[in-house]
């Protein structure tokens, strides 16, 4: 018998400071006019000193557990999906996992920049259908002002800080994800790119003095790569389906220029309307834009069951993505669960697990030196 990966849950997160285009203007040669003509941005959420991916991670996936009423210790799956992971290593995933008392799920990190939530929902559905696990929790989640460079107008009116979060279950029946294209062309790759940090051009005071920590980018050609494969890969995802337009409710593009959504509704001749647009408010979160988006739709009344969106995202990489699904809220269930209650509960078993590794490293270091 079949099996599909159905989305029931849904959460999103984003920092309380807000960083109006007014303020950017106070620091950088540019204006609210300047930045809106070219962008469609005119505010962008941005993180405290206290604020990290992780925890807004754990945030948004608290929220969509909520809604799909699934116990944390249910997840078996927890994939993260970021261009600004809390460390090299360990993965966020295995953070969030630790944080939110998933104790029963394997957890890592996915990097394929703002195409990577698609690319996570592909993965989980994935499993799901091979009937390997059941239930998984796909998070889109970034802090890029902590590796924006403030002093280039051209790349800091763009990125804003925000998670988003799905949780994928299976089920017999039809729907959920339906079809998903990822692609890439690394060709492109030094087109938007973090030069150090990695093991090309390790940290050192050279390459913080010269800012190649910091997000570089060259815009008009990025915004060429855009234009051209945002339509074609929602046509694709959409054909795999064996669907046409005229069955998808909303396009839901990645969140990165109103320019880019514009030119991508034209060529499949669909009205502005039917795409979800919310980066006048948030501006660029990356992987985090697309669950963002529908994050608000859904709550809003005007995602429902049954209604087919197309998800279709580009980033550095080059990487895009496009993915159809088919709506479906939360499945019934006999008792309600509290996500949020597991937090306490994680936070003293994490606790615990460290003293027993601690008791335990003495005892065989004892050994050892017997």
């Amino acid at each position: 018998m079949a099996r599909y990966a159905h989305i029931t849950g849904w959460g999103m997160a984003v920092p309380e400071r807000v960083l109006t285009n007014h303020e950017l203007a106070q620091m950088v040669d540019t204006s609210d006019e300047w930045i809106r003509s070219r962008t469609g941005i005119g505010e962008r959420h941005i993180a405290a000193p206290n604020e990290s991916t992780a925890t807004l991670a754990v945030e948004a996936a608290i929220k969509a557990l909520t809604v799909a009423n699934l116990a944390p210790d249910q997840v078996e799956l927890i994939i993260v999906a970021s261009a600004t992971p809390e460390h090299i290593f360990p993965a966020t995933a295995c953070l969030v996992q630790d944080r939110i008392g998933a104790v029963k799920a394997g957890a890592f990190d996915l990097s394929a920049a703002c195409s990577g939530f698609v690319y996570g929902l592909n993965m989980a559905a994935q499993a799901i259908r091979t009937g390997s696990m059941n239930n998984a929790l796909v998070i889109g989640a970034e802090t890029l002002s902590k590796f924006t460079d403030w002093e280039d107008r051209n790349t800091c009116v763009l990125f804003g800080d925000g998670s988003g979060a799905f949780v994928l279950q299976g089920s017999d029946e039809p729907g959920g994800i339906l079809s998903a294209v990822l692609r890439s062309d690394g060709s492109g790759g030094d087109l938007l790119i973090v030069p150090a940090g990695g093991s090309h051009l390790p940290a050192s005071t050279e390459t913080v003095k010269n800012r190649q920590h910091l997000i570089q980018m060259n815009g008009r050609e990025v915004f060429r790569f855009a234009t051209r494969v945002m339509a074609q890969a929602t046509r694709e995802a959409v054909q795999a389906a064996q669907l046409t337009m005229d069955d998808i409710k909303f396009v839901v593009p990645h969140q990165a220029n109103k320019r880019i959504i514009e030119n991508a509704a034209n060529q499949l001749e669909i009205s502005l309307e039917r795409c979800l647009i919310n980066l006048e408010r948030y501006g660029n979160t990356s992987t985090a834009s697309i669950p963002i988006a529908i994050c608000e739709a859904a709550e809003d009344g005007r995602i429902q069951p049954g209604d087919r969106l197309v998800m279709v995202a580009f980033g550095a990489g080059l990487t895009w993505a496009s993915l159809v699904a088919q709506w479906s809220g939360p499945f019934p269930t006999k008792h309600k669960v509290y996500p949020a209650w597991y937090r306490v509960w994680a936070r003293v078993s994490s606790l615990m697990r460290r003293f027993r590794r601690h008791v335990e490293g003495l005892i065989w270091g004892t050994k050892e030196q017997g």
